[in-house]
């Protein structure tokens, strides 16, 4: 089997991965709908163009296809994805990419069937050498912090240095430029640039500008 890598449509051409379009990739939990376009709208002018956004609520998938359909400079994906039923809503809703906390052989089947870039979540050394074995380089580490945070991805950097990782969990503004330093670290995953008054009060200036701030952190 070739090795997997996270490639997916790009409004930057030169990029060839999916971790390489933006230095972060927002997190995004929808509540309401309505609220999933002017987001995106603010992300994507704020300079993150790539937003997962998580099947935690049962507006996800609705989310998705709005954010596909009216924001087409949005790369937008489906996270938190648990099961094959998972992957086949969130194909249809028309997500470009996946991401799971986790991954069992039979979810993997499925997101390998998919025909998307997708993102397994590791947090272990067995996991990301059993991942390497089936062909699949780029994975997310989950949840970043807990699991050991950029320590434990610098020590994986020697003995399994094909392996790129988007850390994602616990990972803020202050500690998202240490993660971003390491050679195996294309992006990292957050919800800083989403904070929830902002949300509330529709306040879509305020996250564009933080976006543009965690856009800049790697130059």
């Amino acid at each position: 089997m070739g090795a997997v890598t996270s490639t997916a449509p790009s409004p930057d051409s030169s990029a060839s991965s999916l971790l390489d379009l933006a230095p972060v990739i927002p997190v995004v939990i929808v509540q309401d709908v309505d609220q999933a376009v002017p987001l995106a709208r603010a992300l994507v002018a704020g300079g993150l163009p790539v937003i997962e956004v998580t099947f935690r609520t049962p507006a996800a998938a609705d989310a998705i296809r709005a954010i596909a359909e009216e924001v087409p400079d949005a790369v937008v994906g489906a996270g938190t994805v648990l099961s094959p039923e998972q992957v086949e809503t969130a194909v249809a809703a028309g997500s470009r990419f996946l991401v799971t906390p986790g991954w069992t052989d039979r979810l993997l089947g499925a997101l390998d069937a998919s025909g998307l870039p997708y993102l397994p979540g590791v947090s272990t050394t067995s996991e990301v050498v059993a991942l390497l074995e089936r062909g699949v380089e780029e994975m997310k580490f989950f949840p970043a912090e807990a699991a050991g945070g950029t320590p434990y991805l610098k020590a994986l950097a020697s003995p399994l240095p094909q392996a790129r990782f988007c850390p994602t969990g616990g990972v803020n503004a202050a500690t998202a430029p240490q993660y971003l330093a390491l050679s195996n670290v294309g992006c990292v995953g957050g919800t800083w640039m989403l904070p929830a008054d902002a949300l509330d009060a529709g306040d879509w200036g305020r996250v564009e500008s933080l976006a543009r701030e965690a856009a800049a952190l790697r130059g």
